[in-house]
């Protein structure tokens, strides 16, 4: 279950994994299935689009506290607020955090190296092998190490979010979890969740779920309109 997961969990991944619309259905979730107080920190200063902070009112309704970056008036220049400290230290809070995709996107961590404490942070990896640069295990172990290597953390639990976006299907969710799984075996860093968006996924079955690795959630989006 999500609410035995670390009390900071830190969400990352390749460019494109899907890491955000996964941590903000997390984050509701958890504050659904909890009695504690959830924080989402919006700590991408590197992608400007597909951001949690652009959905703020939705995350905010949910009973969420959310953390977002600033932005620069003249360019779209974001920086990580001082408020993003506040929760690693107040243990009132369960705290989420997505980062920026790939290597680059974990440098932020930096300002935060002596807060985060290995024993109260899991640190997530999203991983979608629809995706060229996680499309096998060698790649998904190549930014693996890069993540682990740019942040000073290491992985703690692999998310399955493989997704062909609105032509997903069962079978595509299967592929991904074969692939992540060897990886897995390789690691031993276990499959923690495996995700599918309900209104897309429409032939999951539970013969197919009790198939799959980890927990099975399933998603909405808030991340992409209809259209997208």
């Amino acid at each position: 279950m999500i609410t035995d997961d670390k009390r900071v969990r830190i969400i990352t991944g390749h460019y494109g994994s899907g890491k955000t619309e996964f941590a903000v259905n997390y984050s509701t979730m958890l504050v659904e299935l909890s009695d504690r107080k959830v924080a989402l920190a919006d700590m991408d200063i590197v992608n400007v689009y597909f951001r949690s902070r652009e959905v703020r009112d939705k995350i905010t309704a949910a009973g969420i506290r959310m953390i977002d970056s600033s932005v620069n008036t003249s360019a779209d220049l974001p920086a990580v607020p001082a408020e993003a400290f506040a929760p690693f230290e107040d243990k009132s809070y369960d705290y989420i955090i997505d980062l920026g995709g790939n290597d680059v996107g974990t440098n932020v961590l930096g300002r935060y190296k002596k807060f985060i404490r290995p024993e109260e942070t899991d640190f997530f990896m999203v991983v979608n092998v629809f995706r060229p640069d996680t499309m096998n295990v060698e790649k998904i172990l190549n930014v693996k190490e890069k993540l682990e290597y740019s942040s000073g953390l290491k992985v703690t639990g692999f998310v399955n979010n493989s997704n062909l976006v609105r032509e997903t299907n069962a079978e595509s969710v299967l592929f991904g979890d074969e692939i992540l799984s060897e990886a897995s075996r390789i690691t031993g860093i276990p499959i923690k969740y495996t995700t599918y968006v309900e209104e897309v996924v429409l032939d999951m079955t539970p013969e197919i779920k009790a198939n799959l690795s980890g927990e099975v959630i399933p998603m909405r989006y808030f991340m992409r309109e209809t259209w997208m």
